[in-house]
Order: C-alpha cells, then sequence, then structure tokens
C-alpha cells in the first residue's frame, strides 16, 4: 500500500523528566518559603498588637505551616523516579545508581 510509512517516534525537550537534583532544590525552595511565613507569623503573634480573632490566625500559621511544610518537601513532584538503591557487588566497575548525576 502506498502512503503508508511508519512514523517515527519523535522525543521533545518537554517530555523530558525532570531530574532528582532539580525536584530536590525546587522542593528546599518551596519548604524554605513556607519557613519564611511560618516565621513571620510568629513574629505578628507575638509583636504586633492585634485582636484575638487575628492573632490566633497568626498563632495557627504558626503552628500549622511547620507541618504543611515538611509534607510538601517529601512529596516528589511526578514524574520523577524514586531513586534505586542497590547493594554494590565486589570489583563493580560501574557509578552506582544513585550516584549518576554529575554536580555542577
Amino acid at each position: 500500500m502506498k502512503g503508508w510509512r511508519r512514523r517515527q517516534v519523535i522525543h521533545q525537550v518537554t517530555d523530558a523528566q525532570p531530574s532528582l537534583t532539580d525536584d530536590v532544590r525546587k522542593r528546599e525552595i518551596s519548604y524554605l518559603i513556607k519557613m519564611g511565613i511560618r516565621t513571620a507569623c510568629l513574629i505578628l503573634a507575638v509583636v504586633v498588637p492585634l485582636d484575638w480573632p487575628y492573632r490566633l490566625l497568626f498563632i495557627a500559621g504558626a503552628v500549622f505551616l511547620p507541618y504543611i511544610a515538611v509534607i510538601g518537601a517529601n512529596e516528589r513532584s511526578k514524574g520523577v523516579p524514586a531513586p534505586t538503591f542497590h547493594t554494590p557487588e565486589a570489583n563493580q566497575s560501574e557509578i552506582p545508581l544513585h550516584r549518576r548525576e554529575i554536580g555542577s
């Protein structure tokens, strides 16, 4: 049949999964932002003279934001493979799987 061609699979850059290093960096930044907001809530709850409903709102932020920050920091992004660990064999000549990224 004329016109039947095999279509080649073309991979685009947007199909690539983010590296583990990029994912960890993104989670670290998110954690630091949330903990900065928590610190601001704590300072506002103690220093600024506010009515009790507003003060309780800031106290709640100071109490619950660490939990939210830790849960977010421990959650991997979708598409990022979990690191695989295996026991090295004697005379192993290749780089272990969890050490294959080159740092900059």
